[in-house]
């Protein structure tokens, strides 16, 4: 049972209730995707007549929820496998619906977010072990793998270089990932 108002526009095509059952069906399963969906609205059009060759449809969706609205346009009047006006609705929908669900990855906030750089230098390196040590400017020394080293070779890494580097929890506590070279070497006042 579908919960929110459900328009349909019909645009130089008559309307067809085969078509506008499988709108619903689609519209419907929308709902599994979002937050409470305010609004529906589905245009089907067929925007010109081709002699020989059959109409490319369009379908444009406009979907209201809570705070947004989210809209997806299929118009291709290239592409042939839209010449089947259920082909359209297919791609308009799974268009929708991916925008809905990168809104609802947004608003849950389980999108990626990157934690800050602080910097230090390098205070020890063991390449046989394939690990180092890093002076934070607050005095501690974390630990990092050779693997952490981005956009230059570990083998390259003196003591006394500076660094940025992302703090994260690892098993035996905290430890350096994602080191990068910075510009000026050496600890920093």
């Amino acid at each position: 049972m579908m919960l929110m108002p459900l328009q349909i526009t019909w645009r130089n095509i008559e309307p067809s209730a085969a078509l506008e059952a499988r709108i619903r069906e689609l519209a419907q399963r929308l709902e599994k995707f979002s937050a409470p969906i305010v609004r529906c609205h589905v245009i089907v059009e067929a925007p010109h007549k081709h002699g020989h060759q059959g109409n490319v449809y369009e379908v444009h969706i406009l979907v209201t929820t809570p705070g947004d609205t989210t809209v997806a346009n299929r118009e291709h009047r290239e592409r042939h496998s839209h010449e089947d006006v259920y082909v359209a609705l297919r791609d308009a929908f799974r268009a929708v619906r991916r925008q809905l669900e990168d809104h609802e990855r947004e608003h849950r906030q389980d999108v990626k977010h990157h934690e800050p750089e602080t910097s230090g230098w390098i205070s020890e390196l063991y390449p046989a072990e394939d690990f180092g040590r890093i002076q934070t400017r607050d005095g501690r020394s974390l630990y990092f793998h050779r693997n952490s080293v981005v956009g230059t070779d570990f083998d390259r890494l003196t003591t006394g270089t500076g660094v940025h580097f992302v703090e994260e929890s690892g098993d035996s506590g905290p430890q350096a990932s994602t080191v990068k070279l910075i510009t000026h070497p050496g600890p920093a006042s």
